[in-house]
């Protein structure tokens, strides 16, 4: 596992329905305070053409975003290794040896929950943080978490 494919398995393809709730509420906030903002301190027809083309700008966001973090979002777990792809604009590729596991945690927000999805998360003996895989399969993520609690608790060491 040490070429830089991307991971074998795509997130659940409820998260992509998920990513799309989530950045179409954010994008009707950002819409409601840009329009506002415009139709107060831009003078003139300028005010009409810039709250359009905040509204716009939000939609394609709203749209592209959780398709693209969606194509991008990855994971796997080898015998040695954890492996994660994540980001949509900027991409982030962490392995993980099972030596450095210290801990691995299952999360789940209300709209998760709804959508039947969670969050893993495995904190390492590392600066860079802790590796997070967003959008799994309740199931997948049970799994998982036993899977490399299992597999963490066989490498001799304390992790460090």
């Amino acid at each position: 596992m040490t070429d830089l494919r991307n991971p074998a398995h795509r997130v659940s393809d409820r998260a992509l329905a998920l990513w799309h709730v989530e950045a179409a509420a954010k994008a009707v906030v950002v819409a409601a305070v840009g329009c506002a903002a415009a139709l107060v301190w831009v003078p003139g027809g300028w005010r009409w053409a810039l709250a359009a083309a905040v509204v716009a700008a939000c939609a394609v966001v709203a749209v592209v975003v959780p398709q693209w973090r969606y194509r991008v979002h990855r994971w796997e777990v080898s015998p040695t290794a954890v492996y994660t792809q994540r980001g949509w604009w900027a991409r982030e590729r962490r392995i993980a040896p099972m030596s450095r596991v210290q801990t691995v945690d299952l999360a789940q927000g209300v709209l998760a929950r709804v959508f039947g999805l969670a969050t893993v998360t495995v904190t390492t003996a590392s600066a860079a943080g802790p590796l997070r895989i967003d959008g799994l399969d309740q199931g997948v993520a049970l799994a998982l978490v036993e899977e490399l609690t299992r597999a963490a608790d066989l490498v001799a060491g304390d992790a460090t």
